[in-house]
């Protein structure tokens, strides 16, 4: 009810000309708003996870929106460096992709390019070098693929009881059980993956056709020097995808994936991104001392000039998303009218 109320004053607002005028405020030009998205569907990763992906043909009416309402859409250094110089360009977004998955490079970066819009891509760089799903994903995947199939039996994996697979929640806890088993055997990462290939055979799933479309794959290193070549700008998501509460293990996380990035991609990596957006204080200085100058969030709201460049807010854009209320957040009416979301102020492990 309360959804459906919002979009009726958007409509009404959008109709009586109160986008154009707030787009077009001295508010609005003193904000940057950072968009965030994780992946593009290959196949059907916006129907088992919608909150993460979306469907190439919404991605291009984001992209339509943002050309059709003359947005100024910049590289996130220069949107950064600019909002704290205070001399922003009319309507400033900059366009982050998390993760580095192949479905960027299949997906989004074509479509980008054809706009002529630039992006950052944080790239965890692991499974970028392992080449293989990356596990808990392609685990929870390949289980609400089969979740019609009723009760199914995996003892060979240390779960005694037969599982059901149809609520999102019994299916987590699976996998949860799963990557428990799999750390318990102390598999490398090609071991790890033979835990999904079984899982498949167990399910029925063909798991060859899924790793030759790459569902769930990151980026390999000589894709991302192709695209850095072409403009894409690769920055920090740590190496392992989480964050530990030893500053130690946690800045190792920071040079890796440094180091990683550097085998692809020249220059100097500054910029950061919370994995899962989960943050605590005191991973602030942490940052600093590694010589990283800005972090996003998933925190929802603008940059604006007084914003910590380590706390900085996104608009996490999803599937459930109307075109309406994205564009309403494009030229800040969304600001007023919704409730701000904000990240994780604890370690969420990965």
């Amino acid at each position: 009810m309360i959804k459906q109320l919002r979009r009726a004053a958007l409509t009404i607002l959008k109709s009586c000309g109160a986008f154009n005028l707030v787009k077009d405020s001295r508010w609005r030009q003193q904000k940057l708003l950072i968009l965030c998205y994780h992946g593009v569907s290959l196949e059907d990763e916006d129907q088992w996870r919608p909150f993460l992906y979306m469907r190439p043909q919404q991605l291009e009416r984001r992209l339509d929106i943002l050309r059709e309402g003359k947005y100024t859409v910049l590289p996130l250094a220069e949107a950064l460096e600019r909002l704290y110089r205070k001399d922003l360009p009319p309507r400033s977004v900059a366009l982050t992709f998390d993760d580095g998955g192949y479905d960027f490079y299949k997906q989004a970066w074509p479509r980008l390019r054809r706009y002529g819009f630039q992006a950052t891509v944080y790239l965890t760089t692991y499974y970028s070098e392992l080449q293989l799903p990356v596990l808990n994903l392609i685990l929870s995947y390949m289980l609400w693929k089969a979740r019609d199939i009723g009760r199914v039996d995996l003892n060979e994996f240390g779960i005694n009881l037969p599982v059901t697979l149809s609520s999102v929640e019994g299916r987590e806890e699976v996998v949860s059980q799963l990557l428990q088993w799999a750390a318990g055997q102390d598999l490398n990462g090609e071991e790890r993956d033979l835990v999904a290939v079984r899982l498949a055979r167990r399910l029925g799933i063909d798991y060859q056709r899924l790793q030759q479309k790459r569902i769930l794959h990151l980026m390999n290193p000589e894709e991302v020097k192709q695209l850095a070549a072409e403009g894409v700008d690769f920055q920090l998501h740590t190496h392992r995808h989480r964050m530990p509460l030893s500053e130690e293990l946690f800045r190792r996380e920071i040079r890796d994936n440094r180091v990683r990035i550097a085998n692809a991609v020249g220059g100097k990596r500054a910029h950061f991104c919370y994995p899962s957006g989960a943050y605590r204080p005191e991973f602030l200085g942490w940052l600093a001392n590694e010589e990283v100058v800005s972090a996003t969030t998933c925190d929802t709201g603008f940059a604006t000039p007084e914003t910590n460049p380590l706390l900085l807010p996104r608009l996490v854009d999803t599937i459930g998303r109307s075109d309406l209320e994205f564009e309403s957040w494009a030229c800040g009416i969304g600001h007023f009218l919704s409730r701000r979301k904000r990240g994780q102020l604890a370690y969420v492990p990965n």
